[in-house]
């Protein structure tokens, strides 16, 4: 038993070091973008500021516009998300229920689209965009996401409708229940974790995508937070301040939509197996 208890007390140990160390860069980044511009200067390695300001959030918010930049990853990541979800949860169930035989290979042949690099792909995208007419807007970027994201979602998806028992379906059918509310009522409550693990996974891809956002975006109005951040080591002088709060507005969001929904992905499943 004290072998025992000590080899548990040692793990937890290595895991609360092991979790120090991965999360130490983020605190001393959000601690270091309230410091003060003289104390940024002075004693940039300082782990806590001496005195807490928020002058590097106004200036990037105000003076460098980022507010819009925000606006826009919003806009983007949350239409790219939902249209992704949408597609790909209605793409994942008819290749479980009608399609399962084909849906194996189809499966295998979405996967093979994340084996090109994005470098790889970059410029034939832009001359398809630029041919449609869809350079420079946010339709055409969010076609180009969604044209990476539904296919894994796809494959992401079809993993957890392989879970749901037909016996349930069946059930409900013979209740009186058609196939869209067979669907909507009683399919997606039991997958409710593969699509909230597939939403978090769409949203932090596109908003950190950078790539494509800075070949197909050329107007500061329209151009997401990423490349935004990315602009700011072109200047002549790097100034870290601001740099540090830009970054700690580009992660937190991620970070924040984690946060609020993970516990959607370990309890959905049961409460969705109860209704």
């Amino acid at each position: 038993m004290n072998k025992r208890r000590l080899s548990m007390i040692g793990i937890y140990v290595f895991l609360i070091v092991m979790s120090i160390i991965a999360i130490f860069p983020l605190v001393w980044i959000i601690l270091s973008s309230f410091k003060s511009p003289g104390e940024m200067a002075d004693s940039p390695l300082s782990f806590f500021p001496k005195e807490f300001t928020f002058d590097y959030y106004y200036q990037v918010l105000h003076g460098l516009s980022f507010g819009t930049n925000i606006r826009n990853s919003i806009i983007v990541s949350c239409f790219a998300t939902v249209i992704t979800i949408i597609v790909s949860s209605l793409g994942a169930y008819g290749v479980v229920r009608f399609f399962p035989n084909a849906g194996r290979k189809m499966t295998k042949l979405l996967i093979t689209t994340y084996m090109f690099p994005p470098i790889l792909l970059a410029i034939p995208y832009t001359i398809i965009i630029v041919k449609v007419g869809m350079i420079n807007t946010w339709t055409g970027l969010i076609i180009t996401y969604l044209s990476f994201s539904i296919p894994y979602a796809i494959w992401m998806l079809i993993g957890f409708f392989n879970t749901v028992p037909l016996e349930i379906e069946e059930a409900a059918k013979v209740d009186g229940a058609g196939k869209l509310r067979v669907f909507l009522q009683v399919v997606l409550p039991v997958v409710t974790p593969g699509i909230v693990a597939t939403a978090i996974y769409t949203f932090i891809n596109t908003w950190n995508e950078f790539l494509f956002a800075l070949l197909l975006i050329n107007s500061s109005e329209k151009m997401p937070i990423s490349v935004a951040l990315y602009s700011l080591t072109g200047s002549e002088v790097l100034d870290w301040g601001q740099m540090m709060a830009a970054s700690v507005i580009v992660v937190l969001p991620s970070i924040i939509v984690f946060m609020f929904i993970q516990k959607k992905i370990s309890g959905g499943l049961s409460d969705g197996s109860v209704k």
